[in-house]
């Protein structure tokens, strides 16, 4: 059983899956900041091990962005992902504050952007977008 938990993500865990699944590898001080300055992260945990994370990022009422929505490979096809992406847009839902409408965006890693369209994403030429009515 998978289990999601906010915001309980190290900086070093931060680092470690984003090179395990190919992002550029970054000091552990970019990842302390980014954690802090981010809105929301979640994480993935299987028996006790994290195998997955997704983080976002934005103003905190219109905007929200998706960033390192990240599952370990031989996590991937599992449905993980997905799980990560629905509950960053449900958080995301419940804590707009226009009361009509959110954006939420991203930009998809290069081949990924299939998966995006599945769960609602319009791909655009600059990444994802997805609006919805409040």
């Amino acid at each position: 059983m998978i289990e999601l938990v906010d915001n309980i993500l190290t900086p070093e865990d931060f680092v470690r899956l984003r090179t395990a699944t190919g992002f550029a590898d970054i000091p552990v001080e970019h990842a302390r900041k980014a954690l802090q300055n981010g809105l929301i992260n979640v994480s993935a945990i299987k028996d006790g091990e994290l195998i997955g994370m997704g983080r976002l990022v934005g103003d905190g009422a219109m905007y929200w962005y998706l960033q390192e929505i990240v599952v370990l490979p031989e996590y991937q096809q599992q449905g993980i992902g997905t799980m990560i992406v629905n509950h960053l847009v449900d958080y995301a839902v419940k804590n707009s504050s226009t009361g009509k409408f959110t954006t939420i965006g991203g930009v998809s890693a290069n081949g990924k952007e299939g998966f995006y369209k599945k769960l609602g994403f319009e791909v655009i030429p600059n990444g994802i977008r997805k609006m919805i009515e409040i």
